[in-house]
């Protein structure tokens, strides 16, 4: 069932909104920086391999507690070696709120109530 002219425009202006908004959050998260760490991608792989080996020893000494300490080192050095290098950088400080004017989805709510409200009467 093909979209009216109305239902079009509608649903370009919520493709420009989302598109917007998503500009907005990647503005404020901030994207990853810099080299990775060579050294930290060594040190993760090494713990990993460390941890692998304390699971290994975990089940031929029957311990399952020694097994569990052994999967949390693993995860440890894989989240090292993964893991962007960190920055030394003081956080900025976060930018005063701008001033909301009607946002989309207040436009929304408002027509999706008057069209509640046609459907009513």
């Amino acid at each position: 069932m093909p979209l009216s002219e109305q239902e079009q425009r509608l649903l370009e202006e919520m493709e420009r909104s989302l598109y917007h908004n998503d500009a907005d959050f990647v503005a404020t998260v901030g994207s990853r920086h810099g080299r990775p760490s060579y050294r930290a991608i060594v040190v993760g792989i090494l713990i990993g391999l460390l941890g692998v080996g304390v699971i290994v020893t975990g089940v031929m000494l029957r311990q399952p507690l020694i097994g569990v300490a052994g999967f949390v080192v693993m995860f440890v050095g894989v989240l090292m070696s993964v893991s962007s290098p960190k920055r030394l950088t003081l956080p900025e400080a976060p930018a005063a709120p701008k001033p909301r004017k009607v946002g989309f989805m207040d436009r929304m709510n408002d027509r999706w109530e008057k069209r509640q409200d046609d459907r009513h009467e």
